[in-house]
């Protein structure tokens, strides 16, 4: 792992143990040449996924990029960040678990909208905002209306 101060690559690991999240490992690493010490994270991955732009532009999945959009949806809400976690590993071991190497965004966020509505209305909304691309608060009202049960007139 090269080091992220001098750019020397022969560091050493000094403590390995399970992250928080019990699905990556955490190791602090030592750089002999410079002294600098720094964390890594490694993760499984079980296949290279590419994505599929509604554009057609194809991309290699971004876990970072997926965890910052739901992170930004998640600003302020009271859940957990260790739950958070759980909820983004469990939607990338569900686009790895598909069989499919290429997966289109517009299944990618219908993946993370479920999710987000399982944990936060307020998060699923925000996140649904940018994905249909809402243009006027007309699209908030019409897609909130969409999620109250309906009551029933007072006779």
């Amino acid at each position: 792992m090269r080091c992220p101060f001098c750019g020397n690559i022969d560091t050493q690991v000094k403590d390995s143990r399970p992250a928080e999240d019990h699905v990556s490992i955490r190791r602090r690493r030592f750089c002999p040449a410079c002294g600098g010490r720094f964390t890594t994270y490694e993760r499984v991955q079980l296949r290279d996924l590419v994505v599929i732009k509604s554009s057609g532009r194809r991309e290699d999945f971004d876990r970072d990029k997926l965890e910052r959009s739901i992170r930004i949806s998640m600003q302020k809400r009271p859940v957990d960040p260790e739950r958070i976690d759980q909820m983004i590993s469990g939607i990338v071991r569900r686009l790895e678990s598909m069989g499919e190497t290429d997966i289109s965004s517009k299944v990618i966020g219908e993946i993370v909208m479920e999710a987000l509505a399982r944990i936060d209305t307020v998060a699923y909304v925000r996140f649904a905002s940018v994905y249909k691309n809402f243009q006027a608060a007309d699209d908030f009202d019409k897609f909130v209306s969409e999620l109250r049960p309906d009551t029933a007139p007072d006779e």
